[in-house]
């Protein structure tokens, strides 16, 4: 009862409130709809092609694993980025043998077992999930695929928080260059741009150069626009190496010459 008499004066403050802001309330409210939405499903479909994986694949086989992902992928809906963006990971992974790899976006493991199998012996992966349940059966499976925590490393976080901690996981080996040599985003590409300027901001790159993968799950949307126009203004540090329909490749080099290309 007295919520409501001290509610009732300000009702037409609430009012008019609501008629001056009601677009940016109504976006707002879709946007946490639909992220709810994101994560109900996300969660079903890790839960999912966890129990498929975990039960029909060979346990200690990483490429047991990938197989057995594609072939859940055949006849479910799947975050795995596939064979098709998985043969483009394949071969830069080849060309830039990378030390240190960051992977934007855990989702059920398949990209980090993906990274993992062609990393060198010394080589370290660091993978950052925001959902507590999918970063945990995500590491279930990189463990099931034969991998060892001393080879990779799973952070609990949002991106831009996890960024703020990477720079202890990077100590440079003797005779090679601080900071990562490969980074994969799989997350929200709304973060894909503010994520790489927090990373070169926090010199967390390597200045020999960087391999920056972002994967294209929406089609070229606003925010691949943008992380494009702001790597044009920037051509004394960034080039588009490769520029697929369903992932983009661009190299980061503090002191680079190339020019922005293709």
């Amino acid at each position: 009862m007295w919520l409501m008499v001290v509610s009732v004066p300000l009702l037409p403050a609430i009012v008019m409130v609501f008629n001056r802001y009601r677009v940016k309330i109504t976006t707002l409210c879709h946007r946490a709809l639909a992220w709810a939405l994101r994560l109900a499903r996300g969660r079903a479909c890790v839960r999912s092609t966890h129990a498929f994986v975990f039960s029909k694949c060979t346990h200690g086989n990483a490429d047991s694993v990938l197989e057995t992902f594609d072939l859940y992928a055949d006849t479910h809906p799947s975050l795995s980025i596939g064979p098709q963006r998985g043969e483009v990971l394949d071969g830069v992974l080849r060309r830039v043998q990378p030390r240190r790899v960051l992977e934007l976006g855990t989702h059920c493991g398949y990209s980090s077992v993906r990274l993992l199998r062609l990393l060198p012996p010394a080589g370290r992966l660091l993978t950052v999930e925001l959902d507590p349940l999918t970063a945990e059966l995500g590491e279930e499976v990189i463990l099931v695929a034969g991998f060892k925590h001393s080879q990779f490393q799973v952070l609990t976080s949002s991106s831009a928080e996890a960024i703020q901690t990477l720079r202890p996981f990077l100590e440079p080996e003797r005779g090679t260059s601080a900071g990562l040599d490969l980074v994969l985003m799989d997350h929200d590409p709304q973060l894909y741009l503010p994520d790489l300027l927090a990373l070169e901001t926090e010199g967390l790159l390597n200045p020999a150069g960087c391999s920056v993968l972002l994967v294209d799950r929406t089609q070229r949307d606003k925010a691949f626009r943008e992380i494009l126009e702001h790597l044009r203004e920037r051509q004394d540090r960034y080039c588009i190496k490769t520029q697929l329909h369903f992932m983009t490749e661009i190299f980061y080099q503090k002191e680079g010459t190339e020019s922005l290309g293709k």
